[in-house]
């Protein structure tokens, strides 16, 4: 896992897309197995965002809340901004083969447990803290609201205080007695191989494949604006030097993506005739971005130096039965 950037959650998650394609009865045999590896994903995640509030003390807020000022900018509202823009140019039906819907649900959203997976090898307390911009654009919001939907209004912070109570108790018992941030900071290798498989078994392999060569260019064209966008916000606003690539890491997208276009087909009939090809296309861009965003993230970090030596190479395995090892 350690060999392949951002492996600690993108093997299992493609372990898991595999199991919940093609061995789907496996995961309904019930009591423990179906509830670790098809139901444990949200409250594994709610567990890793508690061990990261614990992490950010309050010297650190300060920086976290700048960072994820910086991410929720560039990740969400100016690509959502592009791809409206677009929309005003091409129409709703878009170009190439490729929906406005699919780029507006594929552009706004990033997977917040894969950047989790990766700033807790690579980055600091500012950057785990972070999180918190994929609580923000998580599901339909974002792109509903750019897509001039109405009626939401509430939705949003609903969602985004639902999403922080963790990590905000985590903040204050992490705080109140640092004993307990010390024991919670192994969590993260812990719970983030298991959330990822059961993430990966919602995410159907014959969608990825319908979704063809336009999915794969919609995970391409998301990565690569996103990324540049990214890194320019960590590079230019929070200065980050040689640790800039880090930000790319967020140029993904989430699994719950995949059910934005359904949802804002079912609220404007518009765009109901898009919302076929719109979800294969995000279903393909998010195992794309999955596996390209931290794939040129790492590069990056190594190129600019950002990297140290423990964290280009994996860790040896220790002797008493390998005990530890990733």
């Amino acid at each position: 896992m350690n060999r392949v950037p951002g492996g600690l959650m993108l093997i299992p998650l493609v372990l898991g897309s595999v199991v919940g394609t093609f061995f789907p009865g496996f995961l309904e045999l019930g009591s423990f197995t179906t509830a670790l590896f098809k139901d444990s994903a949200l409250p594994l995640i709610a567990v890793l965002i508690f061990a990261t509030g614990m992490q950010i003390t309050a010297r650190t807020s300060g920086p976290v809340l700048a960072t994820t000022g910086t991410l929720l900018l560039t990740k969400s509202l100016i690509p959502a901004a592009l791809v409206a823009l677009a929309g005003s140019i091409f129409g709703i039906e878009g170009f190439l083969g490729v929906s406005i819907l699919a780029l507006m649900a594929t552009m706004d959203n990033s997977n917040g447990g894969l950047w989790l997976a990766f700033t807790g090898k690579y980055g600091d307390e500012r950057d785990r803290g972070a999180y918190m911009a994929s609580a923000l654009n998580d599901g339909p919001f974002i792109s509903m609201l750019f897509l001039g939907a109405s009626g939401l209004a509430d939705i949003p912070l609903t969602a985004f205080l639902a999403a922080i109570i963790p990590l905000v108790l985590g903040f204050i018992v992490g705080n109140l007695d640092p004993r307990w941030t010390e024991i919670m900071r192994p969590v993260p290798n812990i719970v983030i191989p298991f959330f990822a498989f059961a993430l990966g078994t919602g995410i159907d392999l014959r969608d990825v494949v319908s979704g063809g060569a336009s999915g794969i260019l919609v995970g391409v064209l998301a990565v690569a604006l996103t990324g540049v966008l990214t890194y320019s916000g960590y590079r230019f606003i929070l200065r980050r030097g040689i640790k800039s690539g880090i930000a790319i890491s967020a140029a993904t997208t989430a699994g719950n993506a995949v059910a934005t276009p359904a949802i804002i087909g079912g609220i404007d009939p518009t765009f109901e005739p898009y919302v076929a090809v719109a979800t294969a296309q995000v279903a393909s861009a998010v195992l794309v971005s999955a596996i390209l965003a931290p794939l040129i993230a790492t590069i990056v970090l190594k190129r600019q130096g950002g990297l140290t030596e423990s964290d280009a190479e994996p860790a040896p395995a220790p002797a008493d039965e390998g005990r530890g090892a990733a």
